[in-house]
């Protein structure tokens, strides 16, 4: 909280409702533990990303040069 006392405020970023930032509130940025979950499944879905180059894809074979 700043010195006047009033919580920041920000925009849930699932449903965009307003949200105090303050501790009562265990789902911030979320309003909720449903928009929180909504978010996380996009992730989880890739329906969202973080824009840049891709890294390279991990391979199954054990590559020995990586660990010596």
């Amino acid at each position: 909280m700043s010195q006047n006392n009033t919580a920041l405020i920000v925009k849930c970023p699932t449903c965009k409702k307003a949200v105090a930032w303050v501790a009562e509130q265990l789902f911030k940025p979320f309003c909720c533990e449903r928009c929180k979950l909504i978010d996380l499944g996009e992730w989880a879905m890739e329906e969202k990303r973080i824009p840049g180059e891709p890294l390279n894809e991990p391979t199954d074979e054990f590559d020995e040069a990586q660990y010596h």
